[in-house]
């Protein structure tokens, strides 16, 4: 008769227990998968971030944040609604700690619109709720978003990016007007939401 061997290292295992060796040679190779796809994703993060840095997201055109006021696209005179040769309609507003300039702007309804915007000083959120306008003012870049209205009214616009302490009284309006009512306005009325 065969003598029980009294090591138990070397007894046979019972049913529905896993070997050691197995064990570990499987936890193993979950390791190397894990430790390659964090691998993955950190190249892929570092990767959008260099790329995101050479070129920014819809923000690929250059201003001197610090002259932009004196010459050039957003001087003040400039600011406010532009009518184009092909009837389209170009808003360019100017972001500043804590206001954008100007506070309001008048559109016609159912026109192509271009929003030129940059800020001197911070980032700054440039929201329209209930459109597709939803960007940053981001200093030394002009950002430009496209959007119609398709009904008049008064469109509120939070500055919905943090910029400071005054960052909860940032407001700015669009007020769109019917389309004949547009050419008859005046310059100045364009930048203007006051009842004339």
């Amino acid at each position: 008769m065969a003598e029980p061997q009294n090591d138990p290292l070397l007894q046979p295992l019972p049913d529905g227990i896993v070997p050691a060796v197995e064990v570990a040679r499987t936890e193993k190779r979950w390791l190397i998968a894990m430790v390659s796809l964090l691998i993955i994703m950190m190249a892929v993060v570092v990767f959008s971030g260099a790329m995101g840095a050479i070129h920014p997201p819809s923000n690929v055109e250059r201003i001197d944040p610090t002259t932009l006021h004196l010459k050039g696209e957003f001087v003040e005179s400039n600011l406010g609604t532009a009518q184009e040769r092909d009837g389209s309609l170009t808003a360019r507003l100017v972001a500043e700690q804590y206001a954008w300039v100007p506070e309001c702007v008048k559109l016609a309804v159912d026109t192509p619109v271009k929003f030129r915007l940059t800020s001197t000083d911070v980032v700054h959120g440039f929201l329209l709720p209930t459109t597709n306008v939803n960007t940053m003012a981001v200093p030394g870049y002009v950002a430009e978003v496209r959007t119609r209205f398709t009904r008049p009214g008064i469109y509120r616009m939070p500055c919905n990016e943090y910029c400071g302490n005054g960052h909860h009284g940032m407001w700015a309006r669009v007020l769109v007007v019917p389309k004949q009512q547009f050419p008859t306005l005046a310059l100045t009325e364009r930048t203007s939401c006051v009842q004339q």
